[in-house]
């Protein structure tokens, strides 16, 4: 980069700049040094993933600009692919900014730059040596499925990366099979959800990607004043400072019902249910072929006691058999059944099996539980409402730490309607955005469906069964 660059120089956009930024240089000597390593004796040339989390104004499309630049220029042949979370963004910043970059690099007269690529002015070469900016939708992938280059290199960079679906994401990984290629895949972005692939890079994934979070005001050229006055308006420790300046995520994303600190808690704290709460079984039922059914219990504030149990491929009266079979191993006290859609069926069966403690619910129905408090929230339907009985709940409860559990309740959104009520996004509406249905998060709201009275004979593994008796009637 300092050989590439006019740095310091009279008359272009780096006349105050002798070289790349601190943290700059740190990211650029640990990609080579990551890829060095890869061609040592008895080693494998591994991936190498780089993501940043940061605030604004730390030169985050520079860096971009500089690895398009350095991926093209050192290796013939090498395939680009730029992407970011919106075709604006893309299209009026990220791109732009790389085209600009290129303008004033040493070796300029080897590419020909476009409104949205860069290819090799070397004849034959002009569809093999690239950069394409690419925009995406969750029908449209086929840029990032294709992204192969065996025995070259591939440079995959997402922008913006908090607002590009997991869909994008997985197909991407395909790109990192080819052997004996070099691959660098650079996420960059302020950290605006605790959620998706974007938040994993620091956290589920973190053993895989090299992460590096940014605070805007250890950066030199940056506004510290206006840091200083947001600090003061909104607090150090709020949201909008931990996302703008800090590069941390935020507690809660400004639209998610449940929040990554609440879930997080309630997989480890230690909880133990009170021998005579009721046991309750919250039961989702699938309704598309993606989807699964899925078993969920509770005992109190104990959540994690007896495992879910997730099923796929079972028609409905393969579901009522096994919800009849689990209702009366462990003895629930209440059986909260999804009766939407095929959902009646399994509930209809139950009954006729005269499975105990039966309750159909329909997730679109009224709100109906009672609630005394006067600053209480109101919901829109009978799901918003249990999910909200949940949210409380989970300040106190235990949750076992199962990843699809975590991602679906930190997954939906949630809106106010005209009448002031709280609406939960629909499952079909998640799905639009890259999320799964949260099956699993629904079972256990099922749970609170309603209140289930405390029982001398709870439910739980080994329980007794509800009445013992040596007459028989038939005698």
């Amino acid at each position: 980069m300092l050989y590439a660059f006019p740095w310091g120089k009279e008359g272009t956009d780096l006349a105050d700049a002798s070289g790349p930024r601190e943290w700059q240089a740190e990211v650029l000597q640990s990609i080579g040094g990551r890829l060095r390593q890869g061609y040592q004796p008895g080693e494998v040339l591994m991936p190498v993933l780089q993501a940043i989390s940061s605030g604004h104004g730390i030169g985050k499309s520079a860096l971009v600009s500089m690895l398009v630049a350095w991926a093209l220029c050192t290796c013939p042949d090498t395939k680009v692919v730029v992407t970011a979370n919106t075709e604006p963004q893309l299209r009026t910043k990220t791109f732009p900014e790389i085209s600009k970059w290129f303008r004033m690099l040493i070796c300029s007269h080897w590419f020909r730059v476009h409104g949205m690529s860069i290819h090799s002015t070397q004849a034959g070469h002009e569809k093999t040596w690239r950069a394409d900016a690419s925009t995406w939708s969750d029908t449209n992938l086929e840029a990032f499925a294709g992204l192969h280059n065996k025995g070259r290199r591939i440079l995959l960079v997402f922008d913006e990366a908090s607002g590009i679906i997991d869909r994008v994401w997985e197909v991407s990984e395909g790109a990192l099979t080819d052997e004996g290629t070099e691959i660098i895949w650079c996420a960059f972005g302020n950290p605006t959800q605790p959620g998706g692939r974007f938040f994993e890079c620091f956290n589920r994934q973190r053993h895989r990607w090299n992460g590096k979070q940014i605070d805007s005001r250890t950066v030199d050229g940056t506004n510290k004043r206006l840091f200083e006055e947001w600090a003061e308006a909104y607090g150090e420790d709020s949201d909008f400072m931990r996302v703008r300046v800090r590069g941390m995520f935020p507690r809660a994303g400004s639209a998610q019902f449940i929040g990554a600190e609440p879930i997080e808690r309630a997989s480890k704290r230690e909880v133990a249910a009170i021998l005579t709460d009721a046991l309750v079984m919250g039961v989702d039922v699938a309704r598309f072929g993606g989807d699964q059914s899925v078993i969920f219990f509770r005992k109190g504030r104990d959540a994690r006691l007896i495992p879910p149990i997730k099923l796929r491929g079972v028609d409905t009266m393969q579901l009522a058999a096994r919800v009849a079979q689990e209702a009366e191993r462990y003895r629930a006290d209440g059986v909260f059944i999804d009766g939407g859609g095929v959902g009646a069926g399994v509930v209809d069966r139950c009954r006729q099996l005269r499975v105990p403690g039966v309750v159909e619910i329909q997730f679109g129905a009224k709100a109906d539980r009672a609630n005394y408090d006067t600053d209480a929230a109101r919901y829109a339907n009978k799901r918003a409402e249990m999910w909200g009985a949940m949210r409380e709940w989970l300040t106190i409860g235990g949750i076992p730490n199962d990843l699809e559990l975590v991602a679906d309740l930190g997954g939906p959104l949630y809106f106010f309607n005209p009448r002031n009520e709280i609406c939960l996004e629909r499952k079909e509406d998640m799905k639009k955005r890259g999320l799964a249905s949260p099956d699993v998060g629904d079972a256990l709201a099922l749970t609170f469906a309603y209140p289930v009275l405390p029982s001398r004979a709870a439910g739980g593994p080994g329980a007794a069964p509800r009445v013992q008796a040596d007459y028989n009637p038939f005698g």
